[in-house]
């Protein structure tokens, strides 16, 4: 829940203007459900060194580990500011509200007491984006957007351990982190249910820069948002 609200008010900026635009302009605000892909990486990574490793080798004992797909459910908020008729801005935030699995650091050791442990990510894409709407009437509206943002790509390990003083425990702890410029493209048509509410079905493409964690420089995510407009005549 944190990490939804804190996503919610960086988002949420454009709503900063609503008392100025509101008599001309129309402000959209929406949260998203939806999930992004990209490919895994080529080369594998060393459990013992972090470092890069080749498929099948064994540069020091532990063999090569593979590295996963992304292949993820992602939430999403937003919010958009079409100051004119058809040009607007717009900033949006796309999370995996769940950590998945990204490489086993070690086996499960239980004769110390010891499960496996494993390096955890979760990846979270930011946008701020200028808007064209080509096309609108009562009942639906379409977008193109394009920005510029940045990817970030937390780790955590995690594992249980057993004592007899405690049981069993899991712990997760944060590991570290990675940060990448992106350019972001999307589509979308906003359909309206009721006169300010809308769902918007959206597609959308992230270059992210030097993203060597997956296969591709590029993440395609698919969402359906559901928003309400205030103002624009609606």
């Amino acid at each position: 829940m944190k990490h939804f609200c804190r996503y919610f008010l960086m988002a949420a900026v454009p709503l900063v203007c609503l008392p100025f635009a509101y008599a001309q302009s129309a402000v959209d605000i929406g949260i998203g459900f939806g999930a992004a892909q990209d490919s895994a990486a080529t080369q594998g990574i060393d459990p013992n060194t972090l470092l890069g490793c080749a498929p099948g080798s064994n540069p020091t004992g532990s063999g090569c580990s593979p590295t996963p797909k992304l292949n993820s459910f992602f939430m999403g908020v937003g919010g958009d500011l079409m100051l004119w008729n058809k040009f607007g801005v717009g900033a949006e935030v796309n999370f995996q509200p769940a950590k998945s699995n990204y490489l086993l650091l070690s086996p499960a050791l239980p004769q110390f007491g010891q499960g496996a442990i494993t390096l955890q990510s979760r990846l979270t894409l930011y946008d701020f984006n200028g808007i064209y709407q080509p096309y609108k009437n009562k009942r639906v509206a379409l977008k193109v957007e394009g920005g510029i943002g940045g990817a970030n790509l937390r780790f955590y390990e995690s594992g249980t351990s057993i004592t007899g003083l405690t049981g069993a425990q899991y712990f997760s702890q944060y590991f570290a982190s990675s940060n990448h410029f992106q350019v972001h493209a999307g589509v979308g048509a906003q359909i309206y249910i009721t006169e300010h509410v809308f769902i918007r079905p959206q597609f959308d493409l992230h270059w992210v820069n030097n993203f060597y964690q997956y296969g591709r420089g590029s993440v395609l995510e698919e969402t359906v948002w559901l928003g309400y407009t205030f103002g624009g005549g609606q």
